[in-house]
């Protein structure tokens, strides 16, 4: 029992740039299951509250991430920023990604809060392999793995001049609250049902997926133990590791029920052919190499740290996503984008 004289410790606050993305989202509804405040920087709060859900506990602050003074005012009393932006389908990275994150590292450097990146793969050869460590060397092949070094290097140098940095790299996202994760593009669907799933790469070549929840989970635990944390720190999510690519169709084939599910080549010739047209396409071939070759993370790091590896299986996680979706006969569940709820 609580003292009368005693005081209890406030709710850390992050702030979340990004939240109505896919890892802004899942790592705000985390968080706010372990007791956070969150706050939200939004272009249209209005607009952005009604897709959280109006009983969703946010604090909505008005701002641009492109804009620092905005971001370091809403940055003020936050013991984490959650920087989640990331250009729409691939557009423009240089001229927005490097910016939005200068923002938050001024405004990390200037209150101390520590910056929380999702990181990818792209920073790695297409020959690094399947058991990718925190201290393998990054030699991007890509223009958008170039800029990611950048980013990186970016907050390292900003983690001894005031900021602290945790990154937590992973794997193709899929999850529900999720439109532009792997199985929106790897699937084709007709009035609400999956019709066929894209073989985007050999079949025999393994790859890596992050199921959402489970990575905003291994986020908020991470944090809540930052104390722990270098000032500087990197930890690999394994998440789901498929030996075969054609791992992921069987799965929906078992979620679905139907098991002539067509698996159907990707159209990658359609992609190239309208590439001078569409920027979306033309940034999707640079990026082919990586359904080419077994690229996988190892979570040693991680496992050691945590314990364990918050892992849903994966015809669960798959079931959920395409119920979010609408792909499945039965009523979907409640995957808005935050199930917590005040």
């Amino acid at each position: 029992m609580t003292h009368p004289t005693e005081t209890k410790t406030a709710p850390k606050t992050a702030l979340v740039i990004g939240v109505t993305g896919s890892f802004g989202g899942h790592t705000a509804q985390a968080l706010l299951k372990h007791g956070w405040r969150i706050r939200a920087l939004a272009r249209n709060p209005e607009l952005a509250a009604q897709k959280a859900g109006i009983r969703t506990p946010i604090e909505w602050v008005k701002g641009d991430a492109m804009n620092p003074a905005e971001v370091m005012a809403a940055a003020q009393g936050a013991d984490v920023i959650v920087h989640g932006a990331n250009p729409p389908g691939y557009r423009n990275w240089r001229g927005l990604a490097v910016p939005m994150l200068r923002s938050t590292i001024a405004a990390a450097e200037q209150t101390g809060a520590r910056i929380v990146l999702p990181g990818n793969v792209y920073n790695f050869a297409p020959d690094a392999g399947a058991h990718i460590d925190e201290d393998a060397p990054q030699a991007p092949v890509t223009r958008k793995g170039r800029i990611r070094v950048e980013m990186e290097t970016m907050l390292r140098i900003a983690s001894v001049e005031g900021a602290k940095v945790l990154i937590v790299r992973a794997g193709d996202y899929f999850g529900p609250a999720a439109p532009n994760s792997a199985l929106g593009w790897q699937t084709t669907r007709i009035r609400g049902r999956i019709r066929s799933v894209y073989a985007v790469g050999p079949a025999e070549v393994g790859h890596a997926f992050a199921y959402l929840p489970d990575l905003a989970e291994t986020t908020a635990r991470l944090l809540e133990r930052q104390a722990e944390l270098a000032d500087f720190e990197v930890f690999h999510f394994g998440g789901h590791w498929l030996d075969r690519a054609d791992e992921l169709a069987a799965s929906i084939r078992r979620v679905t029920g139907d098991a002539k599910l067509p698996i159907r080549p990707f159209p990658w010739a359609m992609v190239y052919g309208l590439s001078p047209f569409v920027e979306t396409f033309r940034e999707l071939i640079e990026m082919r190499y990586l359904q080419a070759k077994p690229i996988g993370l190892d979570n040693a790091k991680l496992v050691a740290f945590l314990g364990a590896e918050p892992h849903t299986g994966l015809d669960a996680g798959i079931r959920a996503t395409l119920s979010d979706m609408g792909c499945l006969p039965e009523p979907a569940e409640d995957h808005s984008m935050f199930a917590a709820r005040a």
